[in-house]
């Protein structure tokens, strides 16, 4: 499989390890970027972004916003599918179909950062071939639990386990004071390691996740109701979040 990965970063790099490819190139706006990947990639090279070179599969590994216009530009250099790592399901699917019309074509979506793979993939496979199988089978022979879902399942799950999650965990480390390590509980502990994990991300994708899907809002007027609360409201919305356990 020949494989052109639009977007040379960290997400681009773990796709074209894992993807199955036979021989990689790598695109960026920046070539150094591009070149650098190609470094760190066995049998892998790097090109122009403006390569009029064809490949059986490209993948896009660029931020959420800028997928459907880099679909675009880029679905024409695919033989047999054109993919994309981006995060976002709805406007990469609807892109996939209007510029891949004729390919195979899917979204895969790993709920992990490069360095703690493997993990779980969600994808979207919009139209389906040998070529998006053997993918979905490279990914799934390096560990990684792909499942299927839909545009609106996705999008609506990662409010929740992104948008708000994200959210609430920053809170915490904007709110809580640096206290001797001997003092944290079985639950505060826990809470400082995500949010140590969180930090050592890139802040400009977090943010894109904040304004890509809704969640935060909510999570706001939670922690405000708890905050302003008698204890009876505290008690009832103890058990509420316990549900039925």
């Amino acid at each position: 499989m020949q494989l052109l990965v639009v977007g040379a970063g960290e997400m681009g790099r773990w796709f074209a390890r894992h993807s199955g490819a036979d021989s990689v190139a790598f695109a960026d706006r920046d070539h150094a970027v591009a070149r650098h990947a190609a470094s760190e990639v066995t049998e892998a090279r790097a090109v122009p972004l403006d390569t009029d070179e064809r490949f059986e599969v490209v993948c896009l590994a660029v931020p959420m916003t800028a997928v459907p216009e880099a679909i675009a530009d880029h679905a024409e250099k695919a033989t047999e599918a054109v993919v994309d790592v981006s995060g976002e399901m709805r406007d990469s699917v609807a892109a996939l179909a209007e510029h891949a019309e004729n390919r195979e074509r899917a979204s895969f979506h790993p709920l992990f950062s490069a360095s703690n793979a493997p993990g779980n993939v969600p994808v979207v496979v919009d139209r389906d071939g040998p070529t998006i199988e053997a993918i979905r089978d490279s990914l799934s022979a390096a560990g990684n639990d792909v499942f299927e879902t839909t545009p609106a399942e996705h999008d609506t799950a990662m409010g929740t386990v992104q948008a708000k999650a994200h959210t609430a965990v920053l809170a915490y480390a904007l709110a809580a004071d640096d206290v001797d390590s001997r003092f944290h509980t079985t639950l505060s502990g826990p809470l400082e390691e995500l949010v140590e994990q969180m930090i050592d991300g890139t802040p400009e994708v977090y943010a894109e996740i904040q304004e890509r899907f809704a969640g935060r809002e909510a999570v706001a007027e939670a922690a405000r109701e708890l905050a302003d609360a008698d204890r009876e409201t505290f008690v009832e919305r103890y058990e509420e979040a316990g549900g039925d356990e």
